[in-house]
């Protein structure tokens, strides 16, 4: 099965997010933070992208150490 995500899957319990954006620094539940959860993403694209790299390189050696 060939993984394309680009990002680990959702959380299948909740998620224990703080009260306070760590972008704008104001409280979550005053506001709509569409535009905090886009910079945020943006931030966290490159620290996703290495995640990924990784897992699928274990996921590779996993594979190679038992195929003959």
């Amino acid at each position: 099965m060939a993984d394309t995500r680009t990002r680990p899957t959702m959380a299948s319990k909740a998620l224990d997010l703080p009260h306070i954006c760590d972008v704008c620094g104001k409280a979550r539940a005053t506001r709509k933070h569409r535009a905090c959860s886009r910079i945020r993403q943006q931030r966290k694209n490159l620290e996703w992208a290495a995640f990924m790299a990784e897992r699928a390189a274990i996921r590779q050696a996993k594979e190679r150490r038992y195929a003959r």
